[in-house]
């Protein structure tokens, strides 16, 4: 985590939750926090892209997904930036009618190895196409090596999204990037495992990343605010932080999600 950001959890707005949805709807998420991620996590349900279950063992979350895409709706709806890792970049991908390989291994036999026992030290390459933005990010550099652990991928691209990098040896997606806002980007591996001076040689998830969508994020930051039931002592030291002008970098430990941003930049 960078240094001047403050992290605290997003509740589930539901019926059983702390919050009932008539207090705080997802749209005040969006409106008063600085960016939303996406984590990786239990599988997209097939039933989020129309498709059945070819696995019973694998039937996904379909709860989250459904929680997800309507924050992610009101987010991008919001201008805000929205970065999605490992499930994250698949349910962007979902989000924009796109649909994924429910299992590389099964749906795709000749595909190679995206995960195994070795968990984040399982690595491969990857490559940026012809007009990636990650070429800008990463001048010099159309290949990285980037963990992997995954065994879905994104199958059909979604309407007005980009590809932005691809494995090298398979051709799979890795990373996507919507076109009609300034920075909603999915990437499949996990850059929060990235080491430095480690092997891996692409993190994405770093301050400029979030910095490059401009003016508007900065201007949210300072007015920031945390959402949360009264009478917290910590709530309340956390909304002294943020009055204070520290960024904010939240998630839903039980849905889980995040908004993050820098307020200097």
């Amino acid at each position: 985590m960078s240094r001047d950001v403050l992290v605290f959890m997003i509740p589930t707005v539901g019926h059983q939750g702390m919050l009932h949805p008539s207090n705080i709807r997802l749209r005040d998420y969006a409106k008063h926090l600085d960016g939303l991620l996406l984590q990786g996590g239990a599988d997209v349900s097939p039933q989020s892209y129309e498709e059945v279950t070819t696995r019973p063992e694998w039937p996904g979350d379909r709860v989250r997904d459904m929680y997800e895409l309507e924050l992610l709706h009101e987010f991008i709806e919001s201008g805000k930036p929205v970065l999605g890792v490992c499930r994250g970049c698949q349910l962007i991908n979902v989000a924009f009618g796109g649909t994924l390989y429910g299992d590389i291994a099964t749906d795709m036999p000749t595909a190679g190895i995206h995960v195994n026992e070795q968990y984040d030290q399982h690595r491969h390459s990857i490559r940026f196409p012809d007009g990636s933005t990650l070429v800008n990010m990463f001048p010099h550099q159309r290949e990285a090596i980037v963990n992997s652990i995954h065994h879905q991928a994104v199958k059909t691209l979604g309407r007005d999204l980009n590809i932005e990098a691809v494995s090298s040896g398979d051709g799979i997606i890795e990373a996507v990037r919507y076109r009609k806002a300034p920075f909603v980007v999915g990437v499949q591996w996990h850059p929060e495992f990235h080491r430095a001076g480690g092997a891996e040689s692409c993190s994405i998830a770093r301050p400029c990343s979030i910095r490059s969508c401009g003016s508007r994020a900065k201007r949210a930051s300072r007015r920031a605010r945390y959402i949360a039931p009264p009478g917290s002592r910590s709530i309340k030291q956390k909304a002294r932080s943020i009055r204070a002008g520290l960024p904010v970098f939240a998630y839903d430990p039980g849905v889980i999600n995040a908004a993050a941003s820098r307020s200097k930049a």
